[in-house]
């Protein structure tokens, strides 16, 4: 962040905190209504589901990434990181979930998509034993 000798790091940290997490939030919020709207096309239309990646579900999802990056930079900042370290480790923790994240929803998308999607329900346990 930005240092003035008036400033704390606890203050020029507050920045990337709230930027990152209203973008991360306005981002997510439009990614998975981007999903939604593809599950309803397939509900109604049978419209493919995959591939996932495409022009419109791309952008909203790497804003929600840089989003989270951002958030968990600032606050890694508070807690005494350096920024150069903070953002290299927030950037790192946001890719690996991002990724995971990614190959799970297209995981499930092929199930639903195959037919072969079964919904859980957690309150019967006895389907787990």
């Amino acid at each position: 962040g930005i240092r003035d000798y008036k400033v704390t790091g606890v203050q020029t940290c507050a920045l990337p905190i709230c930027l990152g997490l209203a973008m991360a939030v306005l981002c997510g919020l439009t990614f998975s209504r981007q999903v939604q709207e593809r599950l309803e096309g397939w509900k109604q239309d049978r419209l493919p589901l995959l591939p996932l990646a495409s022009a419109n579900s791309l952008p909203p999802f790497a804003g929600l990434v840089l989003g989270v990056t951002l958030f968990i930079g600032g606050s890694l900042q508070v807690f005494g990181f350096a920024a150069g370290a903070a953002l290299l480790v927030s950037l790192l923790l946001s890719l690996l979930t991002a990724g995971a994240m990614w190959a799970q929803l297209e995981r499930l998308m092929t199930q639903v998509q195959e037919g072969s999607f079964r919904a859980v329900d957690f309150d019967n346990f006895d389907q787990f034993f």
